[in-house]
């Protein structure tokens, strides 16, 4: 596939990193000669110096017979002109844009569309990341919470905690456990290194544990792997920004919430559009603010602030001061390998948007796609199609199905009938399958498992 990405940052050189690497034909296009520099000597891609909305650029990076344009830029405005001047002078099939401001994405049908801007795919990063987090608030205890089939299905990244009826024990023993709650785990990291379950796995301490379920039993699978946490009350938000403001808005209906905010225009902003969640004009790394609040009673401490630096110190602060939990925005993915114990969760908002972005680039019936492991595993959604004479997988139980290496089938979606993987159950036209992989680079076999031709034969 041909794919012209517009933005050099960190979102578009990840993206072209994943897709460079599944054999696509990647030209980037930024106005920053070195960045785009350092992208090509890591790279087997194209790069071109100059405006990404700009016609001649464009030309110049094959938008005459692209089949993809992602604009990834910095600017709003700039992406959507740049899809616009692609949908008018090239014709380029699909086009997908981040937009960011709350502004665009209030009146989003009545703007992206053919007859007005038009855009084919929206990306909004802090939409994004602000559901991630309301996922992992209302999943006390989780690392990562994915949602799938329209959230009837789960997979969770939990740590393994001593004391868990199944810790020290064999996977096979969670269906003696729980007889009437079917579950599956879909891979065990032990100090970084991956494991590939099976019945007589036995599950240690500090594992972190990936395992899918339906929704509804969830919180009892966990109860096997640790001492589950009391729902959470109490949200405390340093940073009003965008993901600050839209995860208060999201939670001020179900949970106390207080926000900080360093702007006294912005405070007095984010007082008029919340109603029920208490603003505060300061920082939260303020110690004196942070226990005049109580947030040795706060459950939940989210910074969101623009400051990968910020964020870190203020969250350090707060679990010291005595925050149960605290989640932590951090973008610079060298960081996010240095933090230690006192962070909890730290959100990627590149990896997140990455995952977003993947289920509209990559080939087959994808509908979802979860970057894990700062990019370095994934889990996909994926429906199969065709018959038994022309797919490899329809028609199939799932011991028949000859799965790249590293790769397993955590659930089969039906209708609405979830069922988690046994070796026993059959394939059928328009399952969605989940999978997960251990290795990302795995993603062209499985295209390739899930591809309808001729040539497949029962």
């Amino acid at each position: 596939m041909k794919i012209i990405i517009l933005g050099a940052g960190q979102v578009g050189g990840t993206l072209a990193e994943h897709l460079a690497n599944e054999q696509n034909d990647i030209t980037v296009v930024d106005t920053d000669t070195d960045k785009l520099r350092a992208l090509q000597e890591r790279l087997d891609i194209g790069t071109v110096t100059g405006g990404a909305s700009h016609p001649d650029t464009l030309r110049e990076a094959g938008a005459e017979d692209a089949d993809m344009l992602v604009a990834v830029t910095n600017s709003d405005e700039i992406n959507m002109m740049a899809c616009q001047v692609a949908y008018t002078l090239f014709k380029t099939p699909t086009k997908i844009s981040r937009v960011r401001s709350p502004f665009y994405l209030a009146h989003q049908k009545q703007l992206f569309n053919r007859d007005h801007i038009p855009v084919d795919v929206i990306i909004g990063p802090e939409q994004l990341v602000t559901r991630s987090i309301v996922r992992l608030i209302a999943t006390p205890g989780a690392l990562q919470v994915m949602d799938f089939a329209k959230g009837r299905v789960q997979l969770v990244a939990v740590r393994a905690y001593h004391g868990g009826p199944i810790v020290g024990h064999e996977l096979q023993e969670i269906r003696r456990h729980m007889p009437n709650v079917d579950t599956r785990v879909a891979a065990i990291y032990r100090q970084d290194r991956a494991i590939i379950p099976e019945g007589d796995t036995v599950v240690e301490v500090d594992d972190e544990v990936f395992f899918i379920a339906a929704r509804d039993n969830i919180r009892a699978v966990m109860s096997e792997l640790r001492s589950v946490d009391k729902p959470y009350k109490r949200v405390m938000i340093a940073g009003g920004g965008n993901i600050g403001a839209t995860l208060a808005q999201s939670l001020e209906n179900d949970y106390q919430v207080k926000l900080i905010e360093k702007s006294y225009s912005q405070c007095r902003s984010l007082s008029e559009r919340l109603k029920h969640c208490i603003v505060l004009h300061g920082s939260g790394s303020e110690p004196q603010l942070l226990s005049s609040e109580n947030i040795e009673a706060t459950d939940v401490f989210c910074a969101l602030t623009n400051s990968d630096e910020a964020n870190i110190m203020m969250s350090m602060l707060a679990k010291r001061l005595g925050a149960k939990k605290v989640i932590t925005l951090i973008a610079n993915a060298a960081y996010a390998e240095l933090v230690g114990d006192e962070i909890d969760i730290a959100i990627s908002p590149q990896q997140i948007t990455i995952g977003s972005l993947l289920t509209h680039v990559r080939k087959g019936d994808i509908s979802n796609v979860h970057s894990l492991r700062r990019g370095a595993a994934e889990a996909i959604e994926v429906t199969a199609l065709g018959d038994q004479r022309s797919s490899q997988v329809v028609g199939r139980r799932l011991d028949d199905i000859k799965l790249p290496q590293g790769v397993t089938i955590g659930a089969v979606v039906r209708g609405e009938d979830v069922l988690i993987a046994h070796r026993h159950i059959v394939v059928e036209t328009d399952d969605h399958v989940i999978l997960f992989l251990l290795d990302r680079k795995q993603i062209k076999a499985v295209e390739n498992l899930f591809a309808v031709g001729l040539g497949f034969f029962s």
